[in-house]
């Protein structure tokens, strides 16, 4: 409530009920912001576009992830190919990833990325690119072996069966790369037979797995 002076022939306060910002709406001003969760960058927060194919993956989850990932992590090539917030590369350039690729077609979405590495890395002591183009179009290019690869696209999309193919595929994975992939927990897609499942969770409806390719296995 809040006092309103009314003027006129009897001037007086009154009472007036102040409405506060529906839940859905604090909810979408939260879903802008992101935080480092570890290392080097921890708790900096990065400010992305309020477009609605981005779905950050949240820090519990992320959290696990790089739990999973920290024997791994220093000194890899990492590639975000449905970049996003850039949530996850900037997650894995703050824990000793030696280079970081960033994919992503929405070219506000990139240019905050870009926007968010220029400030926190001014003189450039991490590797890191930023390719605004759809991850075909970034797959139809010149491959580059990567150890770390990040696969968490729009989950109506469809895109998941055909990139994992492409990657096997196209040269883009390292001998031993660790490939994680974020789906609908009732449907994680057919992946190549020389990519082994080493861990999976689940939260509500997404499901989050890592798999670890063995270039020994032929692939289909």
């Amino acid at each position: 409530m809040r006092l309103v002076y009314r003027s006129g022939p009897v001037r007086r306060f009154e009472r007036q009920r102040v409405s506060s910002p529906s839940p859905t709406h604090r909810r979408g001003a939260a879903t802008r912001v992101l935080r480092i969760i570890g290392g080097t960058w921890r708790g900096r927060r990065l400010r992305f576009p309020d477009a609605p194919a981005i779905r950050p993956t949240p820090d519990r989850i992320r959290e696990t992830l790089f739990n999973w990932l920290a024997p791994v992590m220093p000194g890899a090539r990492c590639l975000d190919l449905f970049a996003g917030s850039g949530a996850l590369g900037l997650e894995a350039l703050s824990r000793g990833a030696a280079q970081a690729t960033f994919v992503e077609r929405n070219r506000q979405s990139a240019r905050a990325i870009e926007d968010c590495l220029q400030q926190w890395d001014p003189e450039r002591q991490h590797e890191w690119r930023i390719v605004t183009a759809a991850a075909d179009a970034f797959l139809a290019g010149r491959a580059e072996p990567f150890d770390i690869v990040f696969l968490d696209p729009p989950f109506t999309s469809g895109l998941l069966p055909v990139t994992c193919a492409r990657l096997e595929a196209g040269g883009w994975l390292a001998a031993t790369a660790r490939i994680y992939l974020e789906c609908p927990a009732a449907s994680p897609p057919p992946v190549p037979p020389n990519w082994r499942h080493e861990r999976d969770k689940r939260s509500g409806q997404v499901g989050y797995h890592l798999y670890l390719r063995h270039r020994g296995i032929a692939a289909e």
